[in-house]
């Protein structure tokens, strides 16, 4: 008997040690992307307010996979968050993804970001209609106001979808938030450009 609870003590810290090794990869990926965001933001205006758009699309920025490419802030949760390129788990360990193939700002079209529940959109439900969302890319600022929200099936890929010549903020993240193991839904926020 001895034996065997000794076997669970020592199962129970394997897993524990793991699970905060895991937890403390991911804070160390998502800090480090934070701070390439913030110098590539740096070198390119050290303005702090929302900038006018400029007048010509970006249309040749296309990030490489994994790249950091700017900043979410979302000033109703107080967050600031790193942008990477792509959505694979490697990516989202770094901070929000961009869904390659969607647009960026200016290119008129559908932006989808998504993130984990459990890391950077941990309250992403406590974001209400008229709250915003401010983008800040190399090129500018942009500013999202949120329109609507709702659930969908993990599997449903309808959300994402051309909205040309309107551009939409799409962002996405697995649902029920408090949900143990791999959500059965998502979470989707819509938002349009103030």
């Amino acid at each position: 008997m001895r034996k065997l609870a000794g076997l669970f003590i020592i199962a129970g810290i394997v897993i524990l040690s793991y699970g905060g090794y895991e937890l403390f990869k991911t804070h160390a990926a998502e800090k480090q992307a934070m701070s390439e965001a913030k110098e590539l933001i740096a070198q390119s205006s050290s303005s702090n307010e929302v900038k006018e758009a400029p007048k010509e699309a970006p249309e040749d920025f296309i990030p490489d996979m994994g790249e950091t490419v700017g900043i979410l802030k979302i000033p109703s949760l107080d967050a600031e968050l790193p942008i990477v390129e792509g959505t694979d788990p490697d990516e989202l360990e770094k901070g929000v993804g961009h869904y390659r193939g969607s647009a960026y700002p200016l290119q008129d079209d559908q932006i989808v970001l998504s993130g984990h529940r459990d890391t950077v959109f941990r309250k992403l439900g406590e974001v209400e209609i008229g709250d915003t969302f401010i983008i800040e890319l190399e090129y500018g600022k942009f500013e999202y106001e949120m329109v609507d929200s709702k659930i969908v099936d993990a599997d449903d890929t309808s959300i994402i979808k051309s909205t040309a010549p309107n551009e939409e903020l799409v962002i996405t993240t697995c649902y029920p938030f408090s949900y143990i193991g791999n959500a059965p839904d998502r979470y989707i926020i819509y938002a349009k450009p103030v």
